[in-house]
């Protein structure tokens, strides 16, 4: 595909979305990306929220990086600038991640140590059901366990 702006190949895609529905394309080369993203418009400015006035004022005590250098490279100077911008990254982070607290993330397929313990757990309780002769309870765990060890 070919830059918006000039005749050389795109390689970037930005997306802007400025309502719900009013989303703007644009494929641009290396050049016109850095350009467009680097430029100072009127137009830019007032789309963009997250370009909150008196920020690029504000600093950290620590480090003395500001929030426009954290803006510009997306890079944080110290772990007390998290206290120092709160105010302005706290919704920057619920609009990335939908949420400001990080919850982890848990594996698709159980670990094989998951699987062992579940397996010995299983054959305990098979165990115990036969011997109180609940057949069917021991049934449904037999067939639980030859799941488990098939898959």
């Amino acid at each position: 595909m070919k830059c918006q702006n000039c005749p050389k190949l795109a390689t970037l895609q930005i997306t802007e979305i400025h309502a719900e529905n009013n989303i703007e394309e644009y494929h641009l080369c290396d050049e016109c990306a850095q350009k467009y993203l680097y430029e100072t418009s009127p137009k830019k400015k007032k789309a963009d929220p997250r370009d909150l006035a008196g920020n690029s004022d504000k600093q950290c005590d620590q480090c003395g990086t500001k929030f426009v250098d954290f803006r510009n490279s997306g890079r944080l100077g110290c772990p007390h600038d998290y206290q120092a911008f709160q105010a302005e990254l706290l919704p920057l982070l619920e609009s990335i991640h939908s949420s400001t607290r990080h919850a982890g993330k848990t594996p698709r397929r159980p670990s094989q140590k998951v699987r062992t313990q579940e397996l010995n757990r299983l054959r305990k309780d098979l165990q115990k059901a036969v011997t109180a002769e609940a057949y069917e309870e021991a049934a449904r765990l037999r067939d639980r366990i030859k799941q488990l060890e098939e898959g």
